[in-house]
């Protein structure tokens, strides 16, 4: 199995419910530098004590392992998270499984624009809607207050509104809603 990692990285995050999301998706694609890339994403998170632990499945020879904390906020919440890839995300998940126990799978269509250093993400989980993800990428040592400013003003741009805004990941919602993603 091949594994490669980085280090701790930091990125100021918003989750949202999409209010219209054919219109927020094309003020998105005109903000943006690039896009749109449109990935299938498989996500099983694992029982993890502190954080969240999950491995991303975007095909049978490649996944990406992600660790991440960040406290559950509706407003933007600094996020720190370790990433590691694997070209055998089948063994990964069978280990990890057997090991923590399984807590959910989530199941989304995403599709990503980039604008300056906010990777924005336009998803449709399976079970749950559509919503709309900003992720502005931290400098090391920037303050997470720099983040928020790009994430209000991308906010205000697509129309993102602050009652639109949501607390925690999608395996917390679908927690709280009793749904099981079906298996694609």
């Amino acid at each position: 199995m091949n594994t490669t990692t980085n280090t701790a990285a930091r990125n100021l995050e918003i989750k949202a419910w999409a209010s219209d999301f054919e219109r927020q998706r094309e003020r998105a694609e005109a903000l943006s530098d690039s896009g749109p890339e449109l990935l299938r994403q498989d996500d099983t998170f694992f029982c993890c004590p502190n954080g969240r632990l999950k491995l991303r499945r975007l095909a049978d020879d490649h996944g990406e392992i992600l660790y991440y904390e960040r406290a559950d906020s509706s407003g933007p919440s600094e996020s720190k998270y370790f990433r590691g890839v694997t070209e055998d995300p089948g063994v990964v998940k069978e280990a990890l499984g057997r090991a923590l126990g399984i807590r959910g799978t989530v199941k989304k269509t995403r599709t990503v624009f980039l604008a300056g250093r906010t990777r924005i993400h336009f998803d449709e989980v399976e079970g749950l809607g559509r919503f709309i993800e900003l992720e502005v990428v931290l400098a090391p040592g920037e303050p997470a207050s720099a983040g928020e400013a790009t994430a209000r003003k991308l906010m205000r741009a697509i129309g993102i509104e602050e009652s639109d805004l949501v607390e925690t990941a999608y395996v917390d919602l679908m927690e709280e809603r009793n749904v099981r993603a079906p298996r694609w």
